[in-house]
């Protein structure tokens, strides 16, 4: 009998009283959440192990050298959230992070969290919502923030690496402190958005006690076909994002952008840097504005993504040429100032929509930004080469920041963070 096939016998067997006779050993006793017997044995030190299902629909595997997320390719839909850590002790937050792996498997196999008891007097192991849908390509991506490090009762400061900071502040950055940081983040990735919000609510379900929400953000991508390819996806004003990425596929050049490949404390090691930026997009504005305009703000056609004066998406962007004296490729486009600078990142962004700001009454809509990198430095050369020349600024807010250390991948048998948190 597997433990998952053990785990739903035992819940089936073992009535409510019998669980709090359990709970009760050793005199204090332990908390019995409503996800029943396997949270049980988790706080008495016990851990179960969950494989990755390969029969499983949509299938992405959760174990590997790097966490999912990152490489995956073409995510459709996002839910992001940064969290505020309440955890009062390192033996307490591991062991959430034990029990977010055992989940994180689960929900990615595209199961429940738990099964669920035949006792209908407690609350469902499992909320429910994503009952009957498959795994959608689900991937989850664990992160931690600078500010994780800070808390003394948790005595992760000797582990913090240096590079580990908040974001500084960038030319027009007018930046909401309710989507500024956050001790650890969640972002959940689905072919179905109803998946990856259910995944984020039942590991923050499980979490409670130990965490609370600091903000969230939903975004969505939409991926034209030309044949068999897939190609860049547009954001909100219709421009191609993400041309120029890394190429997932080719190790040397992760290995190059992307991944740590050694840190002072070591625990980084294989993991990557996350940054996080809430970009509001001012589409009444951009709505009103010339084509050509457009283009000349982006340094791109808009329909081909080509650069200025070419064709096709992936030709040289060719920023010396001239035309009349003057540079074809606009010096204070976006794409001009972006390659002033040598560094490279990847790109995971995200078009959201969340209503409407009934203060102007205009969209409420947006980009989230999302990019990986080996060293925060990368992003923020990029981000310090736009300056206040860059025309996109004439469009767009920066309202919310973030950075997060993403943990290397998952050994089968180990569990997120092991290297941190030992």
């Amino acid at each position: 009998m597997s433990k998952r096939e053990e785990n739903s016998f035992f819940q089936k067997e073992i009535s409510r009283r019998d669980m709090l006779k359990i709970a009760g050993i050793g005199g204090a006793g332990v908390m019995i959440s409503a996800s029943g017997l396997p949270q049980v044995l988790t706080a008495l030190g016990e851990s179960s192990f969950v494989d990755d299902d390969v029969s499983a629909a949509k299938k992405v595997n959760f174990y590997g050298k790097h966490q999912s997320g990152i490489l995956t390719k073409d995510p459709k839909h996002v839910y992001f959230v940064a969290l505020n850590c309440t955890a009062k002790s390192k033996a307490e937050l591991k062991q959430l992070f034990k029990v977010w792996t055992d989940q994180s498997v689960e929900l990615m196999n595209g199961r429940l969290v738990e099964p669920y008891s035949s006792n209908t007097l407690m609350p469902p192991s499992d909320t429910g919502e994503a009952t009957g849908l498959d795994a959608s390509h689900l991937t989850l991506t664990f992160g931690v923030g600078p500010s994780l490090f800070e808390k003394k009762e948790l005595r992760l400061q000797h582990m913090k690496p240096n590079v580990l900071k908040d974001l500084p502040h960038f030319p027009k950055d007018q930046l909401n402190p309710a989507y500024v940081g956050g001790d650890i983040c969640i972002q959940a990735c689905a072919d179905d958005p109803q998946v990856a919000f259910h995944a984020v609510r039942n590991l923050v379900r499980t979490a409670r006690g130990k965490v609370t929400m600091h903000w969230s953000q939903t975004g969505f991508n939409s991926y034209e076909r030309k044949g068999k390819k897939i190609q860049t996806p547009r954001n909100l004003f219709a421009f191609k994002d993400g041309t120029g990425n890394p190429n997932v596929d080719d190790a040397k050049e992760m290995n190059q952008y992307v991944w740590v490949q050694s840190d002072e404390s070591k625990w980084l090691s294989g993991g990557t840097y996350m940054a996080v930026r809430r970009i509001q997009m001012h589409l009444e504005t951009w709505d009103r504005t010339a084509l050509s305009e457009q283009e000349a703000t982006f340094g791109r056609h808009r329909d081909s993504g080509a650069p200025l004066g070419k064709e096709n998406e992936m030709d040289d962007m060719g920023l010396e040429r001239k035309e009349n004296d003057q540079p074809v490729v606009p010096v204070d486009s976006h794409v001009y100032l972006a390659k002033q600078v040598k560094d490279r990142i990847l790109r995971r962004s995200f078009s959201y929509s969340d209503g409407i700001d009934r203060k102007t009454g205009a969209f409420d809509a947006g980009l989230l930004f999302i990019s990986f990198q080996k060293d925060p430095r990368q992003f923020i050369n990029i981000q310090n080469s736009f300056g206040r020349m860059d025309k996109l600024n004439e469009y767009i807010t920066h309202r919310g920041s973030a950075l997060f250390a993403c943990f290397p991948g998952v050994k089968k048998g180990s569990y997120l963070g092991a290297e941190l948190f030992g």
